[in-house]
């Protein structure tokens, strides 16, 4: 499955972020495209639980034909909000997974899904009956293929024994660094599984810490040096790590869409990829 260098992330396009109206997803699905951003990342408990269908809604009022784009969701998390559930919980069995599947693309107003991906790793989990419901869901078409989700070499390892894991959406930023540190990216470089990363941007315009105010300090420098804003230089820095990172944007600013492809192409220096790594840190690398 061939999607986008870079990945929208819908999750704050509803009611948990900026709440757009139909035209203004419309608008912004358009400015994605037409930044060669074609693939868009959901999960079915954004908005709690109405994300999706708002996003449908707009869809259906483009001319974006459905092969010209790629859908992902993500299924498994019964949330509180949106829901009849006295608790947050997991539910990996094979009724519930076909029937979010089919719930969200009855949402989605499409008949498939380019990935379906486990959202989070429950210790209930049974890979056998996972792989019963992927099995079938592909054998349907509802689904054209499947990963996971926060999910550890080890638990991945677990569904993959049963059916294979194409995908794992994970945090990694240079404000994350463990899944470079702990195996897992070379775990699904082993495996052939790819990696996406969410807040690929990490904490550094979010919060105030000594490893931020370094990090700052590094990166102002390297926007002069290469011509771009800080969001495209630590964009390009996940990038660049072999295992071929897809990341998942947030933003739903149109420049800042613009913006963030520059770093498809820019290829950061040795030693400024390091330097990015030891801000991060705060010490030199082992």
């Amino acid at each position: 499955m061939q999607f986008s260098k870079i990945i929208s992330g819908v999750m704050t396009w509803g009611i948990w972020g900026k709440n757009l109206s139909e035209n203004q997803m419309v608008e912004l699905m358009n400015s994605c495209l037409e930044n060669n951003i074609t693939t868009f990342d959901h999960a079915d408990i954004y908005g709690g639980y109405t994300t999706e269908n708002s996003f449908g809604k707009a869809f259906s009022n483009t001319n974006i034909e459905r092969d010209k784009i790629q859908l992902i969701s993500k299924c498994g998390i019964q949330h509180t909000e949106g829901r009849d559930n006295k608790i947050k919980h997991y539910n990996y069995s094979k009724k519930y997974i076909i029937w979010s599947v089919e719930n969200s693309l009855k949402n989605l107003n499409t008949d498939y899904l380019d990935a379906l991906l486990l959202h989070r790793p429950s210790p209930l989990m049974q890979s056998d009956e996972i792989a019963e419901a992927i099995n079938q869901l592909k054998s349907e078409g509802k689904i054209k293929s499947f990963g996971v989700s926060n999910f550890t070499p080890s638990q991945t390892e677990l569904i993959n024994q049963k059916i294979k894991v194409e995908f794992n959406q994970i945090q990694f930023s240079a404000t994350h660094l463990e899944p470079m540190l702990d195996g897992s990216l070379d775990f699904m470089q082993i495996h052939q599984i790819k990696p996406m990363s969410w807040n690929p941007l990490g904490n550094i315009f979010r919060e105030k810490s000594e490893q931020t105010n370094r990090l700052n300090i590094l990166l102002s420098s390297l926007e002069s040096k290469y011509n771009v804003p800080t969001d495209v230089l630590l964009l390009a820095w996940i990038m660049q790590h072999p295992s071929g990172v897809l990341p998942v944007i947030g933003t739903t600013s149109s420049d800042r869409i613009n913006n963030s492809t520059k770093a498809i192409s820019l290829k950061l220096d040795l030693e400024d990829w390091f330097a990015i790594w030891t801000e991060s840190c705060g010490f030199k690398v082992p």
